[in-house]
């Protein structure tokens, strides 16, 4: 099995109480698909600009991962520099914002990976998200991330997507946003009502929810003690679940739970690093090793 993102590689300028780190390899696409190949084969589908360096791209395939949707177009590539300040480093503060190429090109899905049956639309403007997914020939499993700038300008053609995807994963303050409820539980229960059949909401350091018609839980997140760079959690989070679920037999109440772990698990190595330092050189031992901690921690 196979997994397609379609997202953002960028190249993200980061300052933290830990330090200050420029043009790092960052974006939704990047993030999500370098915990999602620790599962599963995972396809890119992205636009970057000619001054993307050619290092990246020799990383990216080298870590297995598909760029045949990749494509290099005249202009910039997507910059996105932000601050994380001390005591709040579960909110980015952005410093600025050079869209580039991604104002004026479309991610385009080779003709080889039209028949992928399992993607993720990573963050990304809803018209864009539903153009692409329409060139997919009838995908079995087709999930989602939008974020707060989408709710607020786009929110037609968010809802007329949400009819079309199975999973949502999103984060709290987005889900209130987007459903217009208070509690958490209430929203998980609203975003279900608009179309998907499964609602994952991200807490940050406070955990994850899990919402649909029968199966509903909640798990804790991994303790971390020291949060170095939060960039990028939220889709390393994103990545962790499909890619489990992608490889998964079946998905049920035991196999969500376990894609929903791993996610956490490989999420928490991210914010130990600036950028990809930590995932990059992840490996399925060091999962596993925490994950063993993990579950130690759930027992009663």
């Amino acid at each position: 099995m196979s997994l397609m993102v379609l997202g953002t590689v960028a190249l993200d300028t980061v300052k933290t109480p830990c330090g200050l780190r420029k043009d790092m390899l960052g974006g939704s696409a990047t993030h999500f698909a370098m915990s999602a190949s620790l599962f599963t084969k995972v396809n890119l589908a992205a636009v970057i600009g000619e001054d993307f360096p050619a290092k990246h791209l020799t990383f990216l395939k080298n870590k297995g991962i598909n760029l045949k949707s990749l494509s290099r177009e005249k202009g910039s590539t997507f910059r996105w520099a932000g601050e994380y300040k001390q005591g709040d480093l579960n909110t980015a503060c952005t410093l600025n914002t050079k869209l580039g190429v991604i104002v004026n090109c479309l991610p385009r899905l080779d003709k080889s990976q039209k028949n992928i049956k399992n993607v993720f639309l990573g963050n990304y403007d809803p018209d864009i998200q539903y153009c692409f997914l329409k060139e997919l020939n009838h995908p079995d499993f087709v999930s989602l991330d939008t974020m707060n700038l989408w709710i607020h300008n786009k929110i037609k053609p968010l809802k007329r997507l949400l009819k079309k995807v199975h999973l949502i994963i999103i984060n709290d303050a987005e889900a209130k946003d987007l459903s217009g409820e208070d509690n958490i539980l209430k929203a998980a229960q609203r975003l279900y009502s608009y179309g998907p059949r499964m609602v994952i909401i991200k807490k940050g350091e406070h955990g994850c929810l899990f919402y649909s018609k029968h199966i509903f839980f909640v798990l804790p997140a991994y303790p971390v003690e020291k949060v170095i760079d939060p960039t990028g959690a939220g889709d390393t989070f994103a990545g962790g679940v499909l890619g489990y679920l992608v490889k998964s037999p079946r998905i049920n109440e035991a196999s969500l739970k376990m894609a929903l772990s791993y996610a956490t698990i490989i999420s928490s190595f991210n914010v130990e690093g600036f950028g990809l330092t930590r995932t990059a050189i992840l490996t399925k031992q060091d999962v596993g090793q925490r994950m063993r901690r993990f579950k130690q921690f759930l027992r009663f």
